[in-house]
Formats: structure tokens, C-alpha cells, sequence
């Protein structure tokens, strides 16, 4: 019989960044399976004809990225009940009938990414506080919400932004303004920055941590650099850290278990061929 090759990529643009090649192709080599991992780069006005060449070409589905996440959403034939709660989708299955699904795996990572840093953490342990109000902030509110969490508060520079995300939440989630952010991590048992600030290239995160209590997680979804001022101010004090790698990895395995029917594992090799790249 014939062995049938398996294609999937990151679609997106522009993509020559992305580590998913690194990290699905380190697993396909792990699992000796016959396929591969590439980098779509398509431009916002190709993207119908690129999701119609999904399903000519016969590929297993794509990872989305940015500017992609929302747009592609009206061109599958089904989006995850949680890909449409979350307003986007990261991950596109093909289905045996050709049929494309969306997915969004982000929230799945990022709590993951927790676990694995604190096995014991909970959404129940304490206020949270969430610095950010784009896709990325919206990914882990409503995981966080949906994990138990009662009290979130919600800053951004802008706060309309915050508000407007907010009001699609409930009660749960406080608007607080930017200028008291260095009170409102007072008594949270989690810090999370969805910013850009502390990211290569940006300004780090302008907030102190003095009140800031020792027992808190503090989380950055950024991953390059693989640890942040914020983090490494937080760990020099002796908070729990966690980067934004941990959520690529943990949302990456649900991708590549669709696509390819294996489960894949993060392990130490792998974690070295990601750092090999920053």
C-alpha cells in the first residue's frame, strides 16, 4: 500500500519568523512520519484563493497567524464553538471529506503552560491581573473564565479597549486604568502581561512590582525573548515566571495530533532546537 505524505504549514504574512516549522518538523522527525511542515506566507488579498488551495492540494489544515485569525474564519466550512467564542481561529484541520475546521488552541496553551510551571495552580486561587486587551488578551480571559475565575481585572493603555472587551465578559471582569496598574497586582495570586512591551524591539513593561505578592505566578505570553524584564524583575524576587513559549508548544500539540494522529510531546530536545533559534 501506499504510504500517503502528509503536508501542513503556518499561514500567514509574514511568517519567516515562525518557529512552528521548527517545532512540527522536530516531532515528524521524532515520529518518523511521512510528512512535513512549511511556511505559507499569503498576503490579506490572497487569502481566499489560499484556502481554497487547501482543499485542492489536499493538505492536512495550517496553523494561522496574524492578520489571518479572524478573516479566515467566514471562509471555512465549520469554526469550533470556542475558536467563534474566542473571535478567531490559530489552527485548521482538514477533515477525510475535505470539509475545513477551525480551531483555536491558544486558551488550551496557555493554561498548559501554567500547569506545567505550577501543577498545582488554579483559577480559583486569587484575583488575576491581565495587562493587554487585543486577541492574545481575549485568549486567556476567557480560559481563565471558563477554568473557574472569578474576579479579573483588565488593563490596557487605552481603556476602551479594556471596557469594550470587558463588557463581553460579565461581572468577572473589572476595567481598571493603566495608571493604577501598579496597585491592582496588590493582592493576585497571577499576573499576566498580553502587551507587546518587554517583546525584542520594545520598551520593557513600565510596572513596578514591590507590592506585588511573592506567592503570585507572573506570566508573559512573549516569547522572544524568552524571558522578559518582567520576568526576570519577578524572578529575581522570587515569583514563579512562565513565557509565552510554553503556550506555542502546548497549543502546537493539539494542531499536530489532528493533523498527523499522533500526540507529540515537549521534551528537553526540543526546548533546545527552539532556543538554538532566539
Amino acid at each position: 500500500m501506499e504510504k500517503t505524505f502528509k503536508f501542513a504549514g503556518v499561514l500567514g504574512w509574514p511568517v519567516a519568523h515562525s518557529r512552528s516549522p521548527v517545532i512540527h518538523n522536530f516531532w515528524i522527525r521524532e515520529h518518523g512520519l511521512q510528512a512535513a511542515y512549511g511556511l505559507f506566507p499569503v498576503k490579506s488579498d490572497a487569502l481566499d484563493d489560499a484556502v481554497r488551495g487547501l482543499r485542492s492540494l489536499g493538505i492536512a489544515g495550517c496553523n494561522v497567524t496574524i492578520p489571518h485569525k479572524v478573516a479566515i474564519m467566514s471562509l471555512l466550512d465549520v469554526v469550533d464553538p470556542l475558536a467563534r467564542r474566542m473571535g478567531a481561529v490559530n489552527t485548521v484541520v482538514a477533515g477525510s471529506d475535505g470539509a475545513l475546521t477551525g480551531y483555536n488552541f491558544d486558551g488550551y496553551g496557555y493554561l498548559q503552560s501554567l500547569r506545567d510551571a505550577k501543577p498545582d495552580w488554579r483559577a480559583t486561587d486569587g484575583p488575576i491581573t491581565v495587562l493587554g486587551a487585543g486577541g492574545a488578551a481575549r485568549a486567556v480571559v476567557l480560559s481563565l473564565l471558563d477554568e473557574g475565575a472569578s474576579r479579573i481585572r483588565l488593563l490596557n493603555r487605552t481603556r476602551g479597549k479594556a471596557e469594550a472587551l470587558a463588557a463581553e465578559f460579565g461581572a468577572a471582569v473589572e476595567v481598571h486604568d493603566w495608571s493604577v496598574r501598579a496597585e491592582a497586582i496588590a493582592d493576585v495570586a497571577l499576573l499576566i502581561n498580553t502587551t507587546n512591551q518587554g517583546m525584542h524591539g520594545q520598551p520593557a513593561l513600565d510596572l513596578p512590582l514591590n507590592r506585588l505578592p511573592r506567592s503570585a505566578l507572573v506570566s508573559d505570553v512573549i516569547y522572544i525573548p524568552l524571558e522578559t524584564p518582567l520576568l526576570a524583575a519577578a524572578r529575581a524576587r522570587g515569583n514563579v515566571t512562565v513565557n509565552g513559549l510554553g503556550m506555542l508548544l502546548n497549543q502546537a500539540r493539539r494542531g499536530f495530533e489532528l493533523w498527523f494522529g499522533v500526540k507529540p510531546s515537549i521534551n528537553a530536545a526540543l526546548r533546545a532546537a527552539l532556543a538554538a533559534t532566539f
